[in-house]
């Protein structure tokens, strides 16, 4: 229902109708940006032609269509913001903005949105712009197409690419973001739409978001950053047929959930992540379909996490398969392929004879005791899977697949 509601809403979003051009042409004193902007009328296009204009803190206070021709750059010689909307109805479109100073008193934007609605930022070029596009208790706005790439050292020198604070229905597509300190960032965001993105070498997180409620991603890819993503504080979210990739280090998530309910994980890929999902106090989620491939742990579920329905999920090639902190277990794992399993199908109904405990006791051990992963592979951790088989009390009774499917679900799609 979320999508539907979404997508039929942007497609209503009107468009503004323009009521004449103003061409601006770099070298003239008097052809500025900012002087164009004080001539135009309501509803006029702006052209920026080819060449670099050294300007900052262009305020916008009237609807407005600025659109750049190819090798239109707008420079901000690390100073202050560029642009400043302030205004329902204004597109910014096909520019080059360049070189925001960093502050540490003020969150410098390449682009800001405050108050606004009906906004349009699209098939942008930032770089080097500490924080890229920001919105600001602003509704119905649509940020597709852009390119945000950072300069990014430490995370007290750096900004998040699309930061959206306080908003609703809000439209994050296609676009490319890196070498920031978040890729998108939304908290106290509801209602919006999140899809085809690609957000890869971040800092902390590739998406972050906080306090936001019935939203949906689907289609993005989160790449080599610090983390994944992290849903913290949400309900009424869905992750569809996203993508999380080479998110590794010591704190390193593909999904981190925390205080989030009521939502859907289906139909992800999770590869080569230091855990795949993490979840604390995460209740009443249909985690679905998924493929968890080759990560260190491909799920961490605390024992706060209740009523979840891990269904129909491949799990292939980890190092550990499922880590909890608790004896007992309130979530149902049905139907998953588990590439340790061990057991048999004499029936050939494809679903194995034998349940499978997905926790193992090594894994608990390391998760104890870190170092401990170097006996990976040894004597040692034969005797200890020797031992768990012999006294299974040492792992969750009731964590178990009743059903394990003996090849992976995918097989069995159309």
């Amino acid at each position: 229902m979320i999508r539907y509601f979404l997508l039929s809403y942007f497609f209503l979003i009107s468009v503004s109708v323009s009521a004449k051009t103003i061409l601006v042409t770099s070298g003239k004193s008097d052809n500025s940006i900012k002087n164009a902007i004080l001539k135009a009328s309501e509803n006029d296009t702006i052209i920026i032609k080819s060449g670099v204009y050294y300007e900052n803190l262009i305020s916008i206070e009237k609807p407005l269509t600025i659109i750049g021709d190819k090798g239109a750059i707008v420079d901000s010689q690390e100073g202050d913001e560029i642009f400043i909307v302030q205004s329902d109805g204004v597109v910014i479109q096909n520019l080059i903005l360049k070189n925001i100073g960093v502050s540490y008193i003020k969150d410098r934007a390449a682009i800001r949105l405050n108050r606004v609605r009906d906004v349009k930022i699209l098939n942008n070029t930032l770089i080097n712009t500490f924080f890229g596009i920001y919105l600001q208790k602003s509704n119905n706005c649509i940020v597709d197409g852009n390119k945000v790439i950072g300069g990014a050292r430490d995370e007290s020198t750096a900004g998040n690419a699309i930061h959206i604070w306080q908003g609703k229905r809000i439209q994050v597509t296609n676009n490319e973001v890196s070498f920031h300190r978040d890729g998108i960032y939304f908290e106290f965001v509801d209602e919006s739409y999140i899809a085809n993105n690609i957000s890869r070498n971040n800092m902390r997180y590739g998406l972050h978001f906080m306090f936001s409620n019935n939203d949906l991603y689907e289609n993005n890819r989160f790449q080599n950053n610090g983390s994944g993503v992290a849903v913290m504080f949400s309900k009424n979210i869905e992750m569809i047929e996203n993508e999380f990739l080479d998110n590794w280090g010591g704190a390193s998530y593909g999904l981190l959930l925390k205080e989030i309910s009521d939502g859907s994980i289906e139909s992800n890929n999770f590869s080569r992540n230091t855990v795949g999902i993490y979840a604390e106090g995460a209740n009443r989620l249909s985690i679905k379909n998924n493929l968890f491939h080759n990560n260190g742990k491909a799920m961490d579920i605390k024992g706060n996490s209740l009523d979840n329905q891990i269904i129909k999920n491949d799990f292939v090639g980890n190092t550990f398969e499922v880590l909890t902190n608790s004896k007992s277990n309130l979530n149902h794992f049905e139907g998953n392929y588990w590439s340790q399993y061990s057991g048999y199908d004499l029936n050939k109904d494809g679903i194995g004879d034998v349940p499978h405990r997905p926790v193992n006791l090594f894994a608990i051990v390391t998760d104890k005791i870190p170092a401990a992963s170097m006996l990976l592979h040894s004597f040692l951790v034969n005797s200890l899977d020797a031992a768990e088989r012999l006294f299974p009390q040492f792992i969750p009774e009731q964590l178990i697949d009743q059903k394990p499917k003996i090849k992976p679900n995918h097989y069995d799609q159309d």
